[in-house]
């Protein structure tokens, strides 16, 4: 029912503002509050800047002392402009602007550009007035970059907002900084480097327009090929990853952030707390959104060229053609130490290569052509590698030898720009002898590199680039049907809590992961030693005794894990040594008794499976080699939860421990698959029990035949923390809220849940189910099957952000087949420009068409709405969908026909109906 942009409702936002963004980047009425012709000023350069660069609007200098700035007529206040000011540019004391930007918001002014200083960077006072001028805008609906800012650039439209010395070259990257010094500097070297910029923004300090907002908005400029950024803060978290989850699919983003050394974490009372840091978490960060960090400034604008110029790699091996063998070594180390791979050489393209290489050729990779290579050489020995089934990417090497030829060879291999399918990367080494060469080579689109090793890491970081998109749109295995006792933990943790106790023991822990399906070692607690023998002798032995404190956590550092024990006698002894031992060195009330579990055997792999709290990003996942020695081998993985299986197991990859986990030495492989599932219940017990501030399970033992958590620790936040103060999750979870059991008009059961990624084999035979008519009213235009069910259009379909958007899928199990399947889907998706409305649309299968299906999933995405605080939803039917018109009008829409566009326009305010 909803025509969306392009025909395809694919992707849209749920809580996006970003449309009003267009009053900054593209006003047709500027007002330079502050505006003045004092020389060195801010406020003149300002001026001077917007007046000398013509954007296709008008200037409005706003000065109360002045009658005119620059020979343009001033005005003592934005309410006394003549005309509607689109975009105010506030060059005045921190202390007058939140009088300024409520006035701006009186008068309608959409968005403003904060260059002044001396608001949160100054300190409690700062903060309060930042705070201000929150609540004044609010008045209004306006958007405001920074305080304490460069200003903003738009060079496709000639918009210059800033005081920079001058105006950037039209390009295709979109450039944010939170320096605005850096920003200068760099915006001086891209003149040099003949860089085009399609906007540039100096953030500030992000007291309201953010990363998020930025990189949505530069998502939608046709203009942006690439977003680069440069970033000292996160700021928020969620809307960051929200932005860059989606938008990097389709163009890439590329992160430079300061401040790698900071640790975190230190404190921490888990193993887990302690093996995590704030710059490793936000290495997971940028990985689980697809964005791609680099550690060099060069490498920023670098990689943006690449990414524009030449395709993304499948994967990790590099085929490097060279004319001279030392070059060829270093861009080897540089490619491996960078997570790359050296493509074999296939059999048949061994034997191609020899048919027409000299003899001494080098007869592997790096490919060595010799030093009298010539331009047809080159040529026909980059098609013959490019065809290589085993390579995913080249790099070809000149040196400027005697014999060679820098600028005809470069000429030669223009036609494989962007004919092999394959990233094409060239290291004309040299000064003046080759610079002719590359600057062919950069017009055909192959990237050029000073050094081999340089090209190299621009491989592996556009592998990597690859690497992490794959992992968030690679459809996961089926999720398995959520069954954990929630209330069972919600019982145990509130139990706790009411005792005013913040560590859970392990028995009440292990109670807690056995509630969430993960497999625990059967465990029983003894208050005396003849209870302890009585457990021992119903498990059978030999046993192990653990500690039972709620005050100690650490049990081995205290002696309170006895192990092996084959006789009651054993189990006496062991009780009573401990017990003794603790009283001693701790407080009678520190030992409660010890928790008796069988002996297992440990012929596996010890893992640790972990979460803790980062300040910026909240819960974090941890997964790596468990044991006693953990920290001392510190082989581990972040993640954000939730997890889906193909994340789980990405996170495995990245250790040490993954490939002995896959059999080594003759050892049985274990069950991956079956790890992978546990980590997505663990995410899940972390996203669904806030209470929790850290949980380790150390080790957990796997081996082939089973998994098993040996020890498990659960420490809960503070007593005194609110409910509402606890930290919620970067990414939002799968809204569990939303799942509901319903029943057609025939009175049929039907599940109506939110979409997932696991969804998108249903979905592939949902459009395999529907008729041409179906597909015409749905999308205004017909759409053939094959492009319904390709994976790049169902990927953004499935793979929604539930902050963003919402999806329903009714769906049931087929009494033939007994497999699920998917009957209708509705949508609502948020217009852009409006605060709080969306449209909705909604898709029933033919066969389950005319049974009530589309009214219920109207009626629950309008339910939806209203739980997240939309005001009001429309659509557009078009006029011959009369099912879908009286199915609104029930439901309380106000339809309006519009003949001119042949559709009928839906409205619905929800609060008249709350």
């Amino acid at each position: 029912m909803k025509r969306s942009r392009g025909g395809d409702p694919a992707h849209d936002v749920l809580g996006y503002e970003g449309g009003t963004l267009d009053a900054i980047f593209r006003p047709e009425t500027v007002a330079v509050i502050g505006a003045t012709e004092r020389p060195g000023s801010v406020g003149r350069t300002i001026m001077w800047n917007l007046v000398s660069s013509p954007f296709g609007g008008t200037v409005f200098p706003v000065n109360s002392r002045r009658p005119n700035v620059l020979g343009i007529k001033a005005y003592p206040s934005v309410s006394e402009v003549p005309q509607k000011v689109d975009l105010a540019v506030v060059v005045a004391p921190a202390q007058t602007v939140p009088g300024i930007i409520a006035e701006c918001a009186e008068a309608g002014v959409e968005g403003a550009i904060v260059i002044s200083a001396g608001f949160r960077e100054t300190g409690p006072e700062g903060m309060e007035l930042e705070e201000q001028v929150l609540e004044e805008a609010r008045k209004g609906r306006m958007r405001i970059v920074g305080p304490n800012c460069l200003g903003v650039m738009n060079p496709t439209t000639g918009l210059n907002a800033t005081f920079a010395g001058s105006m950037a070259r039209q390009g295709s990257v979109g450039f944010l900084s939170q320096s605005g010094a850096l920003l200068t500097a760099i915006l001086d070297r891209s003149f040099q480097e003949n860089v085009g910029f399609s906007s540039i923004v100096s953030v500030g300090t992000m007291m309201d327009v953010g990363w998020g907002d930025l990189i949505y908005y530069l998502g939608d400029d046709p203009k942006t090929k690439s977003i680069v950024v440069y970033m000292e803060s996160v700021g928020d978290a969620r809307s960051f990853l929200s932005a860059a989850r989606e938008v990097a699919l389709t163009k890439p983003i590329i992160v430079i952030k300061a401040g790698r050394t900071e640790a975190a974490g230190k404190a921490a009372a888990s193993h887990t707390g302690s093996l995590t840091g704030s710059d490793e978490v936000l290495d997971a960060a940028f990985a689980r959104s697809g964005v791609l960090r680099v550690g060099e400034i060069s490498e920023l604008f670098a990689m943006a060229e690449v990414l524009g110029k030449q395709p993304r790699p499948r994967g990790p091996r590099l085929t490097i053609l060279t004319n001279a063998g030392g070059p060829g070594v270093l861009a080897t180390d540089a490619l491996i130490n960078g997570g790359g791979d050296l493509a074999e050489i296939s059999p048949q393209t061994m034997e191609k290569l020899n048919d027409f290489l000299p003899a001494p050729w080098s007869h592997g990779n790096p490919v060595d052509v010799l030093g009298d290579a010539d331009p047809e050489r080159y040529a026909k020995t980059l098609e013959t590698a490019a065809e290589d089934p085993e390579s995913d990417g080249l790099l070809v090497v000149l040196t400027p030898q005697d014999m060679t030829d820098p600028t005809a060879t470069a000429e030669r291999l223009i036609p494989y720009a962007n004919r092999t399918g394959k990233p094409v990367l060239a290291s004309w080494m040299g000064g003046t002898e080759v610079a002719a060469g590359e600057s062919v080579l950069n017009g055909a689109g192959i990237p050029t590199f000073d050094f081999p090793d340089t090209a190299a890491r621009a491989f592996t970081n556009m592998w990597r680039y690859t690497y992490n998109l794959r992992g968030i749109y690679e459809t996961p295995e089926p999720a398995e049907e959520a069954d954990a006792d929630r209330e069972a933990v919600e019982e145990i943790i509130a139990g706790v809590r009411d005792l005013g106790r913040t560590t859970l023991t392990e028995f009440e822990a292990k109670k807690v992961l056995a509630a969430y399906g993960i497999p625990t070692v059967q465990t029983e607690v003894a208050r005396t030693a003849e209870e302890a023998v009585g457990v021992a002798e119903r498990m059978g032995y030999p046993v192990v005794l653990k500690l039972d404190s709620e005050t100690i956590t650490h049990k081995t550092d205290v002696g309170g894990v006895r192990l092996n024990l084959q006789d009651a006698e054993g189990v006496r002894q062991a009780f009573e040594g401990m017990r003794s031992s603790i009283q001693e060195d701790f407080r009678p009330e520190d030992f409660s008794g010890a928790a008796v579990q069988q002996m297992v055997n440990l012929d596996g792999y010890e893992l640790i499976i972990g979460s803790s709290l980062d300040p910026q990003f909240g819960p974090v996942l941890l997964f790596g080699s468990g044991g006693s020695l953990v920290e001392v081998y510190r082989d581990r993985a972040l993640a954000l939860p939730p997890l889906t299986t193909t994340l789980a197991r990405r996170m495995m990859e990245r250790t040490r421990i993954f490939e002995a986990l896959g059999g080594v030495r003759g050892r049985a492989p274990v069950d991956v698959g079956a790890l992978e599932k546990l980590l997505v219940r663990f995410s899940q017990l972390v996203v669904e029990q806030p209470w929790i501030k850290e949980l380790d399970i150390n080790p957990l033992l796997a081996s082939p035949e089973r998994l098993t958590a040996l020890d498990a620790r659960i420490v809960l936040h503070d007593p005194e923390t609110a409910e509402e103060d606890l930290p919620t999750t970067a990414i939002r979870p799968y809204p569990t809220q939303y799942v509901s059991d319903e029943e057609t008009s025939d009175g049929a059961g039907v599940r109506v849940r939110p979409i997932r990624p696991e969804d998108e084999p249903l979905m592939v035979k949902f459009h395999e189910s529907l008729s041409e008519q179906s597909v015409y009213m749905r999308y205004f235009h017909m759409m053939k099957l094959d492009q319904r069910t390709a994976h790049e259009r169902l990927t953004r379909i499935c793979f929604i952000d539930y902050d963003r958007e919402m999806a329903l899928v009714a769906e049931r199990t087929n009494p033939e087949t007994g497999e699920r399947e998917i009957m209708g889907v509705s949508r609502l998706s948020r217009h852009g420009a409006v605060p709080r409305e969306a449209e909705f649309s909604v898709l029933v299968s033919d066969r389950f068409q005319r049974r009530g299906l589309g009214t219920l999933l109207v009626g629950r995405i309008l339910e939806v709405g209203r739980a997240e605080g939309l005001r009001r939803i429309t659509a557009e039917i078009l006029l011959d969908n009369r099912p879908m018109q009286r199915i609104s009008e029930r439901l309380g829409f106000h339809l309006r026909r519009d003949t001119e566009n042949m559709v009928v326009k839906a409205e619905l305010d929800l609060y008249q109906r709350a």
